[in-house]
């Protein structure tokens, strides 16, 4: 599994919406400054982001984005599945897959199921809040969240 330029895009993007979290609106090019990506990429990146109410926006001189929800509410998990879909490592663990005519045979089923469950887990139990405290702790930054 190899998570795309997009859905790494779509988590900083959404990490540097929890850092300016001050209720303000923020705007596209603000982030793509900060975060040295193209403001037309995050731009197709946010309207994803938007359809899904992840975050609310605001158009005009004034207009921008901001986070729709506190950042303990977001996972690393619903962004990337948002953005990538499915997590899991093959086909054959995918919602609604239709089940293998070899799984009751198949020895390496085990294996992606218990690599499937380690990246839930990782994934599902980080937050951007987390990440927030993380990035304050290697920059020296503090962030107010």
């Amino acid at each position: 599994m190899k998570i795309s330029t997009k859905g790494r895009y779509a988590l900083r993007l959404m990490l540097d919406l929890a850092l300016h979290n001050t209720g303000e609106y923020v705007t596209i090019k603000s982030i793509s400054a900060r975060q040295e990506i193209s403001d037309k990429y995050l731009e197709q990146i946010i309207t994803q982001l938007s359809r899904a109410g992840y975050v609310k926006s605001i158009r005009g001189a004034q207009g921008g984005y901001r986070l729709a929800k506190a950042p303990e509410e977001y996972t690393v998990g619903m962004i990337l599945r948002l953005i990538e879909g499915s997590m899991a490592p093959v086909s054959c663990l995918e919602e609604g897959a239709d089940p293998c005519s070899r799984s009751s045979q198949c020895a390496t089923l085990e294996v992606w199921k218990e690599l499937y469950e380690a990246i839930n887990n990782v994934i599902d139990n980080i937050t951007l809040a987390d990440l927030v405290d993380k990035q304050n702790s290697l920059t020296g930054n503090d962030y107010v969240i």
